[in-house]
């Protein structure tokens, strides 16, 4: 996965990383928004779940210490994070506000 992951988010496509764990009810919680934004900005961003007890040294390095935790990467560039469960308008705000992606 680490592989894949460092060139994942360094892309030209901003990437919105869902830091999440099986166990953890508000990971459940923010797993069908998820879902949703993904669709909704489907082509423009890229939207991945990384399951942080398959992925710990992905975690580690990102210093992901409560889940859920969302983070923007732009060209491998962290330009937001959040723990918490974030609301789908939430989540379309913060990319408009780092992106021209979405218009």
């Amino acid at each position: 996965m680490k592989g894949d992951f460092n060139k994942i988010v360094n892309e030209k496509t901003p990437v919105l990383v869902d830091f999440f764990a099986e166990w953890c009810g508000p990971c459940k919680a923010q797993s069908p928004v998820i879902k949703e934004l993904a669709q909704e900005v489907n082509g423009k961003v890229r939207v991945i779940k990384i399951d942080i007890d398959k992925n710990q040294a992905v975690a580690q390095r990102y210093n992901v210490r409560g889940v859920p935790t969302l983070v923007l990467f732009i060209e491998g560039q962290i330009v937001w994070r959040q723990s918490g469960v974030q609301s789908k308008s939430q989540l379309l705000d913060v990319i408009k506000q780092h992106t021209s992606v979405l218009g």
